[in-house]
């Protein structure tokens, strides 16, 4: 009865979903990759699956071979409507992934505004490092394009306190990074925050 669940996932049936977690399925029963139904359905972007799955238990924080969880990859794919579940089902706030960047890392890199604000009311850690040296602010640099969205999450990670003299791994700030990158936006929005 477990690795239909999977499969039913896979194949995007919501019926057979719903009927195997009537019959009372083993929701954390893992795959030959350590994925749960949950964390399955997340990398598919289901998310009326992916739902039904938390609503019914499913743990939010399951973390497959390489340490991908449902909350931490929905943050990472912007996948907005999976991710408030998880945070409203007991997300593990001080996850990381195989990087060792947060939820909050992972979202502020992609350019997904609001997942960074729901992170950030969920309180997560602004200044968070991961193995690089990157922070959310640094990540949203480095990962990103310089367009609005990325500078709108820099200001935002600035709003909620971010440190911006905090440097990469090589001792670059944000300021400089953004500069070397000729985000221009970006610059004068960190300009601006290394006078404050």
């Amino acid at each position: 009865m477990n690795v239909p669940l999977i499969d039913a996932v896979i194949n995007n049936d919501i019926i057979r979903v719903n009927d195997l977690l009537a019959a009372g399925v083993d929701l954390e029963f893992r795959d030959d990759k350590g994925r749960t139904a949950l964390l399955a359905a997340t990398q598919a972007g289901e998310e009326t699956i992916a739902l039904a799955l938390i609503d019914a238990g499913a743990d939010v924080n399951a973390a497959d071979d390489i340490q991908d969880t449902p909350f931490l990859l929905a943050a990472a794919r912007g996948y907005d409507g999976i991710l408030a579940a998880c945070l409203e089902h007991d997300a593990d706030l001080e996850s990381t992934n195989r990087n060792g960047g947060s939820a909050l890392v992972a979202a502020s890199g992609r350019g997904h505004v609001e997942s960074v604000r729901m992170l950030l009311e969920a309180g997560l850690n602004v200044d968070h490092v991961n193995k690089y040296g990157w922070t959310p602010l640094i990540e949203s640099i480095i990962l990103g394009d310089g367009s609005e969205r990325f500078v709108d999450i820099a200001r935002m990670l600035l709003d909620a306190g971010a440190n911006p003299n905090l440097a990469d791994a090589e001792g670059l700030t944000p300021f400089q990074l953004a500069r070397k990158h000729e985000f221009h936006d970006m610059v004068n929005l960190l300009a601006d925050a290394v006078v404050r």
